[in-house]
């Protein structure tokens, strides 16, 4: 197979700007041929069916599911049961050759690393899009996917599905409403202490199930070791985003959406000192918004660990929460299922606004249906790509220090060292070069 694509230098001159794609020449884009009608079913191939995944593929399961790709028979093998009609395929860039042309859509939950080669490439082919948060492993391939999601007028979808939870749309009718007046500041943060994982020891044998060498793809190729693949990637830099990756597209999915938030203009983080190859335990990202509904700039305070002194000088209490709006009127804590306001006693007769935000068909149908020609998913990589740009400069900035940020030339202002992390580079044959 021949694996070449060329692409427009996005960064405009910066460190990391080169861009031509070496791993994919297929057929000329098409459309989707189901979006001639919401009554046929969409052809979709679904790229990575284990884990998280397997949930994927049961929330497209009303459609075609014409072939499942998967470097892991042992992991994937429940969906390969369920669908047994599918094609089964190792390699995405073979089913491409092999059948790109015969579908509408491809549903993708790899790990990390490796969301942005089969979405590009599934792209290219004119195709839609649903695909895992944090969306892409890098800003530059994040804002890469989203550019050509725009550009081929694509349905898209990232797979924050707790967007789709009542309780969030009451929370940002709260805010939007104006329940505490103006939101001066926020603070959102994911528990526990899960990162720095222990550096493996010994080198077992691959087990004959995977394909050890396609899960690597275009990272820097490690020995195989149980305790990275299948699961552990996610707390190595190579493979994952840690804790931030992991659940920042989740959490603060609620402050973006309630205060109409887009980019920040300075991001600075602190945390334990920084380690080359691991995430770490815990960490504390500021961002600063200068452009919100609230009509002045907005600080965007995330945490890797619960932030007890924030909790303790609003004086709130809910189990469960995840997020701490900070109003000139009041202050709203909340999670995914629950939401209070305080002062407790000024807010006891409060009467909440009627609803405005109309209930969820489903997270996975949103997508099908703008698939299928209806109105775009509330996740489309337009509202969810620049949150998803925002949760990974969180991770340049603990890495390589604090900067002033150029959203538009994706420019670490100032700070050389994080500008060498907004692009990777790539194992030989995966290149970005």
């Amino acid at each position: 197979m021949s694996h070449l694509i060329s692409r427009r230098n996005i960064l405009r001159g910066a460190a990391a700007a080169s861009a031509s794609v070496a791993f994919y020449h297929g057929t000329s884009p098409r459309r989707a041929s189901a979006a001639d009608s919401p009554n046929e079913k969409l052809n979709i191939a679904c790229i990575g069916v284990g884990g998280r995944g397997a949930a994927n593929v049961s929330g497209v399961r009303s459609q075609n599911l014409v072939a499942m790709v998967d470097v892991d028979e042992q992991r994937a093998s429940g969906s390969l049961q369920r669908f047994p009609n599918a094609r089964r395929f190792t390699d995405f860039r073979k089913m491409f050759d092999e059948i790109g042309s015969s579908l509408d859509a491809v549903v993708i939950s790899t790990p990390d690393h490796t969301h942005f080669h089969p979405a590009y490439t599934a792209m290219q082919l004119g195709l839609h899009v649903y695909l895992e948060k944090p969306l892409a492993h890098t800003v530059y391939e994040t804002r890469t996917l989203c550019d050509l999601a725009r550009e081929k007028k694509l349905a898209t979808q990232l797979g924050a599905q707790r967007h789709a939870i009542p309780n969030m749309h009451r929370v940002v009718e709260l805010i939007q409403s104006g329940a505490i007046g103006k939101v001066t500041e926020v603070h959102s943060w994911v528990g526990g202490e899960r990162g720095m994982p222990p550096i493996p020891t010994g080198t077992p044998d691959v087990p004959a199930t995977l394909d050890y060498d396609l899960w690597v793809g275009p990272a820097k190729y490690r020995p195989y070791h149980p305790t990275i693949c299948p699961y552990g990637w996610r707390f190595w830099w190579e493979y994952g985003t840690g804790e931030t990756g992991n659940w920042g597209c989740h959490i603060l999915d609620i402050p973006y959406w309630a205060l109409g938030l887009k980019t920040p203009v300075r991001v600075d983080a602190v945390g334990p000192d920084v380690d080359a190859e691991r995430t770490p335990k815990s960490m504390h990202v500021t961002y600063r918004f200068a452009e919100t509904n609230q009509g002045s700039p907005v600080d965007l305070h995330w945490y890797h660990g619960s932030p007890q002194d924030v909790i303790k000088k609003h004086g709130v209490d809910l189990k469960g929460a995840n997020t701490i709006f900070v109003g000139d009127q009041g202050v709203l804590i909340c999670g995914f299922s629950n939401r209070k306001l305080y002062p407790e006693e000024k807010f006891a007769d409060f009467k909440a606004p009627e609803p405005f935000i109309p209930d969820s068909p489903g997270f996975y149908n949103e997508w099908i249906s703008a698939c299928k020609g209806g109105e775009a998913a509330t996740c489309h990589f337009g509202y969810s790509g620049p949150m998803a740009e925002t949760v990974l400069l969180g991770n340049v900035a603990y890495r390589a220090g604090g900067f002033d940020w150029d959203a538009e030339s994706l420019q670490t202002v100032g700070n050389t060292a994080a500008q060498n992390l907004i692009q990777s580079v790539y194992r030989k044959g995966w290149e970005i070069g």
